[in-house]
């Protein structure tokens, strides 16, 4: 399928050319995110972090202090925003330059995040769907907004995700989102399906065989499919063990049009983009 997507994001006021994928490193500062080498809640810890996703190639630094993982415990507002603040203010001093992108589902906490500490993309697990407030306060801020399809909360979302199509329901929702969206005012705009939000196995490997579907809506696809569960499920062990897995998920999206890759793993991820990118150029 020939690829159809909106090359430039607008990033602090910069463009940035997606024709080449980009690989967006997590910085998780919880103590209760799925994979435990992940979680980074020291100072050292976080700084550590930070130098290693930008000197591996990472584009974006993704930052979320309110672990999304199955039956994961609610964390309140104010105890996310207060985590977000050290974590944002540590990354402001050590690399101001970089750009991040806050991982919430709450208007607030993004409106607090670009106001104060000048974030450069929002990434809602919910779509606007767990805050009615996200849509109208992306627009105002006028940031790029990343929003990814859930069924249910992550505390429910896999007791028993059902769909009778999944591809053809995650396009209905997005279809419906992004009028929305553009009816506001918001201009840049990225999707992503959501492995494992709310997915079986079998879901989850419906949808990454028809990933190319999505370019129907001419914006650029994220991915997360780093070390999760529908990787290790299939090949065994845990997510300590699934980088191979990852690398083989994120060349085949890849190949079906993903251009932002949310990983774990930097290095690997850059080293995926070049390839493809080199294969792609022959």
């Amino acid at each position: 399928m020939e690829e159809t997507f909106a090359r430039y994001i607008n990033v602090n006021g910069q463009l940035m050319d997606l024709s080449q994928p980009r690989v967006m490193g997590i910085l998780n500062i919880t103590p209760d995110s799925f994979y435990a080498d992940s979680r980074k809640q020291t100072e050292k810890d976080i700084i550590a972090r930070i130098h290693q996703i930008l000197d591996e190639g990472g584009d974006f630094i993704d930052i979320g202090a309110y672990s999304s993982r199955p039956d994961a415990s609610d964390v309140s507002p104010k105890e996310e925003m207060e985590r977000l603040k050290y974590g944002l203010e540590i990354l402001r001093n050590e690399c101001p330059e970089a750009v991040v992108s806050v991982d919430t589902f709450r208007a607030d906490v993004a409106k607090m995040c670009v106001e104060e500490y000048g974030v450069a993309l929002i990434n809602d697990i919910a779509a606007g769907q767990m805050d009615p407030e996200m849509f109208s306060t992306i627009a105002q801020l006028k940031v790029p907004y990343i929003m990814m399809h859930m069924q249910g909360t992550p505390q429910n979302m896999q007791k028993n995700p059902h769909y009778d199509n999944p591809v053809k329901e995650i396009i209905l929702y997005f279809a419906e989102k992004i009028e929305k969206l553009r009816a506001s005012g918001v201009k840049d705009l990225i999707i992503d399906p959501g492995f494992g939000f709310g997915k079986t196995l079998a879901h989850n490997y419906e949808i990454l065989d028809k990933l190319e579907e999505l370019q129907m809506f001419q914006l650029p696809i994220l991915i997360g499919v780093s070390r999760k569960s529908m990787v290790y499920k299939l090949l065994g062990g845990g997510p300590e063990d699934a980088l191979n897995g990852t690398t083989a998920l994120h060349a085949i999206a890849l190949m079906k049009g993903a251009r932002i890759l949310r990983v774990h793993d930097v290095k690997a991820a850059t080293e995926t983009v070049r390839i493809f990118q080199a294969l792609k150029e022959r």
